[in-house]
């Protein structure tokens, strides 16, 4: 299994520079819906500390967790990608403090720097990738344990 990156230590020293002159500090109180499923999403966050569930509604009452998010972490990228928005819900599970990213200033700045774009780009893509890879496995894991427990 691959080893999960962390965006901003990703990035070289000057791209990085570059994209936290950008950021802006914010808070959220614990328990707090950050943004839900369908949301649009125009913005995205670096985790500075605290812990974010991102979860996927089941049904009307019940939600399920299916990543936690901490210090360093990507939340959000559903602001890369038409139609814009949000695919899971996340919630503070602790008091959070990230940096916040407008979507359309990034996005301007990687037109106008096209090699930090790419950059920023592929280190999504390997979040991403990684984060799939840990679905993928949760998943099988309760598919052996529901078999188990037919069996």
């Amino acid at each position: 299994m691959t080893k999960a990156i962390k965006l901003l230590t990703a990035l070289p020293p000057p791209q990085r520079g570059k994209l936290m002159s950008l950021a802006r500090e914010v808070s959220f109180p614990e328990d707090t819906r950050i943004f839900e499923a369908g949301g649009t999403a125009d913005r995205f966050w670096v985790i500075r500390s605290g812990a974010v569930s991102l979860d996927q509604r089941v049904s009307s009452l019940q939600r399920v967790t299916v990543a936690s998010l901490g210090a360093g972490d990507l939340l959000g990228w559903s602001w890369l990608f038409p139609p814009f928005e949000w695919d899971f819900g996340a919630e503070a599970f602790s008091q959070v403090r990230a940096d916040e990213f407008e979507a359309a200033a990034v996005l301007r700045l990687c037109e106008e720097e096209p090699e930090l774009g790419m950059t920023l780009v592929r280190n999504i893509a390997e979040i991403l990738a990684y984060r799939l890879e840990m679905t993928r496995g949760k998943l099988m894991e309760q598919y052996r344990q529901h078999r188990r427990s037919v069996l």
